[in-house]
């Protein structure tokens, strides 16, 4: 079967009448079509609350609009049995409800076995099939129970392609996790709690989903159609702004108009471009009337995303800035997406795939929920509490406009929220804490997160490009991410590791960050790899078990207002090439071996920062590039406030140093080389120390080059003030000005 017509077929089934006629054995318990209604519910009945927040059905509906279900006039068992029965006559239930007028379906306690079916996730007959303009109000000890079956797929509860104005509110539904035979092989992970596809306007408030083989809940879009374009497709030549074509050796247009006629264009007025290989990613879009004259044009549409029909247009053509080329080859496509959907007060829990799959929605907002256990032993991938991925590139379900706020995530086997794909999605005052596992990825095909006032924790963060973090909180765990577009404004990090490695430079740039290091045994801080970013008003606090600060061989950062403070000395700090603008360094109290490290290939500037502890800064490298200026030292012990033992080029200039707790008199103030390589070949190829105030408590070595090493060139010494310090100078130095008091 052609994709085409798998497609087409697949549509067909999704949007077939969902009534069933009962299946009970004794032909004379049928239910009759037109049953009285036993109409029990007042207009003020409050429904029932779950283990998150109360749910209520709008008090305005009148009680003549509430129908409380009859189960012997439907042949209904709500003792866990009967599966067919019920599931037939919930379903004529809902219809007759429906035609009857009714606009509340209020189901009592008990347990309602869901018929397996003939046919899994396909078969109308094996589910509850939601009808328009209806709430599905479950007692709160009503449970829908999936029948244990071997599908591969199959839906419990579905709102099917342009099915509107629905609430599914309160009771559990509950899958056969347990008792399903997987033994036809296969992943087994389509089988849904509830399922929307291809909806509108539908709100599930106050429901419990669980032990499902796929999804507990799951929003979808609707299959619409799809039309293959190959490179015979295509012809040479383009068309004017009034719609006709014209000769061009430059483009290529489609030879035959497109028909806008399939059913599903009806409720979305949409289309989608997509898959285009061997073709510009932007194309030129024509519009045609039914009578087959120009309506109106769109130049440079992207492709992979949705494009709004004009009213009145029924075909169309396409143009490329192209020549014809071997396998050219397209897709037009249409898909129902599920709109306007709003999933709160609810739980999703102990399901073998996901809590909720968000795949071809469009204004979906999730709010007030908790999603916990998914995956677990045997679970099957992507085991997440929320996964927004609708395959868009494959099967045009484009995600657009997700809002995830003021949810609870934890025990979630691998990611606690996923945004894979799609367009502009919100994750707002959540808690995500899967501990050990990724609490947020936004992976590649996903642009436009926004990331607000979270709380990590013990999980990590992963993310691409295009997002946007704001006022979050991390502890016990780690973020990688990769940018471009990444920006980064108020975070807390507890016992965390902040880790960017920018996939290109200034990729991603991060200010008002704080970084609280408690634990000694935990690996936190601030790692910075692959390109440079720019960083602003960064505190990090503590010792970690190593370095509070890392990174590559990465030229070109910029740090503005950093301030570490109380950092590992058996360690140090390990600081990233590049400008340190403003920045503080205060190390612990006690005698410490290493302070902060400026050891890398490349260019380092201080400038206006200040240094305070015991330790000074230590730097070397061959091809090291250092500059401090306008920076202050106020260091503690015996140890050297500037020490460098290689270097390309050194500048120290217009900088005060104060040595108040030197007990030796050897001690090397601003020390280039020492004497363990005074025999080494010259490896400091240019210095430059002016214009510094240096002051001792006691009588010491306030700027010594004499250890520098055989073949050295002749640094400038100038214009320096030394209070109870020498200086100590190879003999081809050049100096003046210096005053020595």
């Amino acid at each position: 079967m052609s994709k085409l017509v798998l497609l087409i077929y697949v549509l067909i089934l999704s949007l077939l009448p969902t009534w069933s006629s009962s299946t009970s054995s004794s032909s004379s318990s049928s239910p009759s079509l037109s049953p009285s209604p036993i109409v029990t519910a007042s207009p003020n009945t409050n429904p029932p609350s779950t283990s998150t927040n109360p749910t209520t059905v709008p008090i305005d509906v009148p009680k003549d609009k509430i129908y409380e279900l009859n189960l012997s006039q439907w042949h209904i068992y709500n003792d866990n049995s009967h599966a067919q029965e019920t599931t037939d006559g919930l379903n004529n239930a809902l219809i007759w409800a429906r035609d009857a007028g009714f606009t509340v379906f209020k189901v009592p306690a008990g347990t309602y076995l869901i018929a397996k079916g003939t046919d899994g996730t396909w078969d109308s007959r094996g589910r509850i099939n939601m009808v328009s303009d209806m709430t599905f109000w479950l007692d709160d000890k009503a449970i829908i129970q999936k029948e244990t079956n071997g599908y591969e797929g199959y839906s419990t509860l579905f709102i099917g392609v342009g099915v509107q104005n629905v609430q599914i509110i309160g009771g559990t539904y509950r899958g056969d996790r347990e008792t399903h035979d997987y033994s036809s092989g296969g992943t087994h992970e389509s089988g849904y709690g509830i399922l929307a596809k291809g909806a509108f306007n539908v709100t599930i408030d106050g429901v419990k989903a669980l032990n499902f083989t796929g999804d507990g809940l799951c929003v979808g879009g609707g299959n619409g159609t799809m039309q293959d374009l190959y490179e015979k497709s295509f012809e040479s030549g383009s068309i004017d702004d009034n719609g006709n074509q014209v000769t061009s050796a430059s483009k290529i247009r489609t030879k035959t108009s497109w028909q806008l006629t399939h059913p599903s264009y009806n409720l979305t007025n949409t289309l989608i471009i997509d898959n285009g290989q061997h073709l510009p990613a932007e194309y030129d879009i024509y519009f045609y009337k039914a009578d087959g004259s120009f309506l109106t044009k769109l130049k440079q549409q992207g492709q992979g995303k949705y494009i709004s029909i004009p009213e009145g247009g029924h075909s169309i053509r396409l143009v490329f800035n192209s020549t014809l080329l071997k396998d050219q080859y397209l897709e037009i496509w249409n898909r129902v997406q599920s709109t306007n959907i709003v999933v709160q007060n609810s739980e999703s829990s102990f399901n073998r795939r996901q809590g909720l799959t968000i795949n071809g929605g469009k204004n979906v907002t999730v709010q007030n929920s908790i999603f916990h256990d998914i995956g677990g032993k045997k679970g099957t991938a992507p085991m997440a509490g929320i996964d927004v991925e609708g395959g868009a590139g494959e099967n045009g379900y484009i995600n657009e406009n997700i809002s995830i706020k003021n949810n609870k995530f934890y025990n979630n086997s691998r990611y606690d929220v996923i945004f894979y794909d799609g367009h502009n999605g919100i994750l707002e005052n959540n808690h995500l804490a899967s501990r050990g596992v990724i609490g947020l990825a936004v992976s590649e095909p996903f642009t436009g997160a926004v990331i607000k006032n979270n709380n990590f924790e013990g999980t990590s963060i992963y993310a691409y490009h295009d997002v946007t973090f704001l006022d979050n909180q991390m502890s016990d765990s780690i973020t990688h991410l990769e940018g471009p577009n990444i920006n980064i404004k108020g975070m807390t990090f507890t016992n965390a590791k902040f880790l960017i490695s920018s996939s290109t430079p200034f990729g991603v740039t991060a200010s008002d960050i704080t970084i609280n290091l408690t634990n000694s045994n935990v690996d936190g801080g601030l790692a910075i790899w692959n390109n440079p970013v720019h960083l602003t008003n960064v505190t990090i606090n503590g010792a970690p078990a190593l370095r509070a600060i890392t990174g590559g061989n990465v030229e070109g950062n910029i740090f503005d207002n950093l301030t570490v403070t109380g950092y590992n000395s058996t360690y140090g700090l390990d600081l990233p090439l590049g400008t340190y603008n403003n920045c503080v360094f205060k190390g612990p109290s006690d005698e410490g071996k290493m302070g902060p490290g400026a050891g890398k290939s490349g260019k380092y500037i201080f400038n206006k920062c200040s240094f305070t502890g015991n330790t000074g800064l230590s730097s070397g490298n061959v091809n090291l590039d250092l500059t401090i200026t306008d920076s202050t030292f106020n260091i503690l012990g015996n140890m050297s406030a500037i020490s460098v033992d290689s270097a390309r080029m050194v500048d120290i200039k217009n900088n005060i140093l104060v040595m108040s707790g030197i007990t030796k008199g050897t001690t090397e103030i601003i020390k280039l080389n020492d004497y363990w390589q005074r025999n080494d070949p010259n490896d400091i190829l240019n210095a430059s120390i002016s214009n510094n105030t240096i002051t001792s408590n006691i009588d010491s070595v306030g700027i010594s080059t004499i250890y520098v090493g055989p073949g050295s060139r002749a640094f400038s010494i100038t214009n320096n003030v030394l209070n109870k310090a020498k200086l100590r100078l190879k003999s081809n130095d050049i100096t003046s000005n210096n005053k020595e008091l």
